[in-house]
């Protein structure tokens, strides 16, 4: 897949103009089932009138430029990882917009004719609570008013599970809530968190559970506190773990105040220091608590170990 790092009014001539496309426009945070929807529709629409299939989002989320929410922005997807997952998809090109004060300045006609006519998109698709320019005055029924036939426009309607809309907005509350299972439903696939195995205290291998501590990479979003069944991807070989995140309160030194990500990783005996690892979540077994020793703490772990196992032996996953 071909990425094209794009910024108004500067870096706008790096698109060749042989190269027709197909446009699926969008933030598209999470990349989950509803975004799928447009994207697929766009590559569709790519196939049958012979252009390659595109998408554009933007790059970092409009309301940390616009300062529009008081809540720190985290992203279900942060840049790396959505790349990866539209190359999965199969879309040949990705554009990503520097959002910026004067892009946000644009007007709906401007943000057509730099973004759409002048990247010789020939056919536009969008969900239908899709905006653009400034203000967000654009919806996709003016796309299609100011296309004037240049180019064709697809508005993909909402898209529904269990009575409501599948949306980053909801996703974002079910992490918040640990519920890894609502937020594998809504994606189509389980959440997944990248970083690197780091040094830790090693108190877990001194009581018979060794764990990899993860430095996540920034912008990801880290679950609730508690603990979880999870599968990690280590030097290309997926294996079933247990991941607990929270402060250790076992051993927990009251002066220190650092969040952790440690998961132990069933059969497996490697020292992986500094590999870059994925995480991928399925279930939270249950809440962190303290306990009053390390025997009924090992104890607890042997549990969370054969909950885990008895949850992936149940399951079949794609």
């Amino acid at each position: 897949m071909k990425v094209i790092h794009l910024k108004y009014p500067y870096q706008l001539d790096k698109v060749d103009p042989s190269t027709s496309y197909s446009l699926a426009v969008g933030f598209f945070d999470g990349v989950h089932r509803g975004h799928q929807a447009v994207i697929r529709a766009a590559m569709e629409k790519a196939r049958e009138i012979n252009v390659k299939s595109a998408v554009m989002t933007f790059d970092p989320h409009p309301s940390i430029v616009l300062g529009k929410s008081n809540e720190k922005i985290f992203y279900i997807t942060p840049l790396h990882q959505k790349l990866e997952i539209l190359e999965e998809l199969g879309v040949d090109t990705t554009f990503v917009v520097q959002f910026t004060s004067d892009f946000a300045k644009l007007s709906p006609e401007e943000f057509i004719q730099h973004f759409i006519r002048d990247l010789n998109v020939k056919h536009v698709t969008a969900g239908f609570d899709f905006s653009f320019g400034a203000f967000g005055k654009g919806n996709m029924e003016l796309m299609k008013e100011l296309s004037h036939g240049d180019f064709g426009v697809t508005v993909v309607e909402k898209q529904v599970e269990g009575g409501e809309k599948i949306s980053s907005t909801r996703i974002r509350e079910s992490l918040r809530e640990g519920d890894m299972e609502t937020v594998h439903h809504l994606l189509g696939r389980p959440y997944q968190l990248q970083g690197i195995v780091v040094q830790g205290d090693k108190r877990g291998r001194t009581i018979g559970f060794p764990t990899a501590n993860i430095q996540p990479k920034e912008g990801g979003f880290i679950p609730k506190n508690g603990v979880y069944a999870v599968k990690i991807l280590v030097q290309n070989q997926l294996f079933d773990g247990v991941c607990n995140v929270g402060y250790k309160p076992t051993f927990k030194n009251p002066d220190e105040k650092q969040l952790t990500i440690e998961v132990h990783i069933l059969d497996f005996h490697k020292n992986i220091y500094g590999e870059e690892v994925k995480v991928y979540w399925y279930k939270r077994l249950r809440d962190e608590q303290k306990f009053d020793g390390i025997e009924s703490l090992k104890a607890q772990i042997n549990r969370d170990k054969e909950q885990a196992i008895e949850y992936f032996s149940n399951k079949s996953f794609a």
